[in-house]
């Protein structure tokens, strides 16, 4: 990993703890300091605050599908 890559990484994992508690932040922030970084000068950390943003509401709705899915199994009977 060259260095250029690690400089978002690392200001991304520095802007994050405190969205920490919030399921798929970390990823996100990730993904998107890394795509900021590769689109222009300036837009890790704009491409970490959305990547957050995004990688939560993506938690969010899977866990929600998780919890419907799970409605919906039939109880087994005893």
């Amino acid at each position: 990993m060259s260095k250029s890559l690690l400089i978002p990484a690392a200001l991304t994992l520095m802007i994050a703890p405190a969205a920490a508690d919030a399921k798929g932040c970390i990823k996100g922030a990730f993904v998107g300091g890394v795509a900021g970084h590769y689109v222009g000068h300036g837009h890790a950390v704009l491409g970490a605050a959305a990547g957050c943003a995004v990688g939560h509401h993506r938690a969010a709705v899977a866990a929600r599908q998780k919890r419907e899915a799970a409605r919906q199994q039939p109880t087994p009977a005893r």
